[in-house]
């Protein structure tokens, strides 16, 4: 296992996988260690993956200072990655949360960022977030499948902050759910770092009006990758967020949830390597 020590000297983890030229994978969560991601549905075959365990998360050490996970502090443990592979410019993917340190990367260090894939994300720099009414909206998708109404209700409740999220709200997560989703739904807990997903989306990390103000003069080339069914972002909140880049495409996953390499492997991969195969 590969580790590099970022610029207050923690030490931070990252994994490998498959060959080729390599693609810097952001892991979301919050602070979810990079092991959910998998080989993201088979991209590996493609592309070399280097996924980011995040500090404090994974096989990443902790830091002395807590402060030190907010998102767009961050930053500086991307970049130290960047250095330490020995790259001028990287091919860079964030997943959910993950896409908002991928864009603050982005908008600090726009000349180091070849391409740009923010796959079901909703950018809270840009101050945009899911509402539990596209939560709701999103999850009516799915009214025709067995138990939706007990777990309906289960969703409903925990958005109005009336119980914890629980695994029977899970579903709503992804476009089917299977044995592979519960599996990986059922990781969630021994992958996150609680404390640090707390302290990620500190509202002083965000800076909205300097942030679209940075990625307006972005000239890389970036993808938005939306789930049909996912209601955080929803498609349309995808769209909002990708207007703030000048070179942006956004492409809908059919009947994909927030984990759209597990609902759908084979689109997933198609689409997302088409995209990085396109001129920088």
């Amino acid at each position: 296992m590969p580790t590099f020590t970022a610029a207050d000297g923690t030490e931070l983890a990252y994994h490998q996988r498959g060959t080729g030229d390599p693609l810097v994978v952001v892991p979301g969560g919050p602070m979810r260690a990079s092991a959910y991601l998998g080989d993201l549905g088979g991209l590996a075959r493609h592309r070399r993956l280097v996924l980011l365990d995040l500090r404090g998360t994974g096989d990443s050490a902790a830091p002395a200072d807590p402060a030190t996970y907010r998102c767009d502090r961050l930053v500086g443990d991307v970049e130290a990655l960047r250095v330490h592979l020995g790259l001028d410019r990287m091919d860079l993917l964030g997943h959910s949360a993950g896409g908002s340190l991928a864009a603050l990367y982005a908008a600090r260090h726009p000349h180091r960022t070849a391409r740009l894939a923010l796959v079901t994300t909703a950018l809270r720099p840009l101050g945009l977030r899911a509402s539990p009414q596209d939560r709701l909206t999103a999850a009516r998708l799915r009214q025709r499948r067995p138990g939706f109404e007990d777990a309906f209700a289960a969703l409903r409740a925990w958005l109005a902050g009336e119980r914890e999220y629980g695994l029977d709200v899970a579903p709503f997560f992804y476009g089917r759910w299977d044995d592979a989703a519960r599996a990986h739904a059922e990781s969630e807990e021994a992958q996150t770092n609680d404390d640090a997903a707390d302290r990620y989306f500190d509202p002083e990390a965000f800076d909205p009006p300097a942030t679209r103000a940075a990625l307006s003069a972005l000239s890389s080339p970036v993808l938005f990758l939306a789930g049909e069914l996912d209601g955080g972002p929803s498609p349309a909140l995808t769209r909002r967020a990708a207007e703030s880049f000048p070179h942006a495409e956004v492409a809908v996953q059919p009947g994909a949830g927030h984990y759209p390499w597990l609902d759908d492997p084979e689109w997933f991969v198609r689409r997302v390597t088409a995209f990085l195969d396109t001129a920088a």
